[in-house]
């Protein structure tokens, strides 16, 4: 039986008692066809963007919790965004989001809908088992196809699958083998909430993503949930 499971370490709440973060597991998807309507929906998540925040986006209070939660493991803001800081300050420019495939387009709507990170990963034989984490020892991150592992200093919350890291900082870059691709099939999606951001709004969130990925992508939804200081752990089967 083949199972995909998703953890989310202790002290993760310990600093940050509230957080939660929604997990949908997708798989038998059909990721290769373009779509003009969803694409038109991308250009509407971004026009409503630009409506929602006047200012400096920093000072958003969705974003302005990232950046103190990033303070908080010893990452400064400025340097390293989290993903919906660094999406949305593209938006503003404004700069209109490129269409990648329908799965990174539908996190990046999504995202920019709830102002909020949201996430996908292709699941494969080496990521059936993940967690989020702060780092150990051995963890190796890799930025791009064909380039040098990274270490990593203590301390840094990460999305792991054993030393293998797929996300640092958080919510911060997705390593270089990690890309969803036209020929992905098989699929979670992570939702991130850090006050203000309550449970509801994770929870309409993934609801979207639900309806989108089976409108653009087809496939089965094979579970979901929403992982909090209460619920650490969940795991599917993929069969």
């Amino acid at each position: 039986m083949s199972s995909f499971t998703y953890t989310i370490n202790r002290d993760i709440f310990a600093d940050h008692p509230h957080y939660r973060r929604g997990v949908i597991v997708f798989k038998a998807l059909d990721n290769s066809q373009a779509n003009a309507k969803l694409t038109a929906l991308l250009r509407l998540a971004e026009n409503g963007l630009r409506q929602r925040i006047a200012g400096n986006p920093a000072e958003y209070p969705h974003i302005a919790a990232w950046r103190d939660a990033y303070r908080q493991f010893g990452t400064k803001p400025s340097e390293h965004r989290s993903s919906i800081e660094a999406l949305s300050r593209r938006v503003l420019k404004p700069d209109n989001l490129p269409d990648i495939n329908p799965l990174v387009d539908i996190g990046n709507l999504v995202s920019l809908r709830h102002v909020l990170p949201a996430g996908v990963h292709p699941i494969g034989p080496a990521s059936k088992d993940v967690t989020l984490r702060k780092t150990a020892a051995d963890d190796r991150f890799l930025p791009g196809p064909g380039e040098a592992p990274e270490t990593i200093a203590p301390g840094e919350i990460v999305l792991a699958a054993g030393s293998r890291v797929l996300t640092r900082r958080w919510t911060w870059r997705q390593a270089g083998d990690t890309r969803t691709l036209a020929n992905t099939d098989c699929v979670f999606f992570d939702i991130d909430g850090l006050p203000p951001v309550s449970r509801e709004d994770v929870t309409a969130a993934m609801s979207e993503i639900v309806s989108l990925v089976d409108s653009y992508c087809g496939g089965v939804c094979v579970g979901q949930t929403i992982l909090d200081a209460e619920n650490r752990r969940f795991s599917v089967s993929l069969d």
